[in-house]
């Protein structure tokens, strides 16, 4: 079954659970601090892993100590879907082994 886009107040019911999450209404996004460039790197590398096991990808921005994420569904027009909802969790439950904050 194909993804179906959230409404703006599922999408901020799902936010909830998420702190330091936002969205724009068109994506999900969010930038962790870490304390250099190498682990902000490694973090990058974790996420493109997972996003490889749940083949739903989303916009990374790799800067010297920070990383930013952003998510939408493509296949949907670029609207958010649960799949963006779960790879936030994800992120989010590997985020403090790479010192994320």
């Amino acid at each position: 079954m194909a993804p179906q886009p959230l409404s703006p107040e599922e999408t901020e019911q799902a936010l909830a659970g998420l702190p330091h999450w936002k969205t724009d209404g068109n994506s999900v996004f969010r930038t962790y601090s870490l304390t250099g460039h190498l682990p902000a790197a490694a973090m990058a590398m974790h996420i493109a892993a997972i996003q490889e096991e749940l083949n739903h990808h989303s916009e990374l921005t790799l800067g010297y100590n920070s990383l930013a994420v952003s998510v939408n569904t493509h296949s949907v027009g670029g609207r958010i879907t649960e799949l963006d909802i779960a790879l936030a969790r994800r992120i989010e439950e590997i985020a403090p082994n790479h010192g994320a904050s």
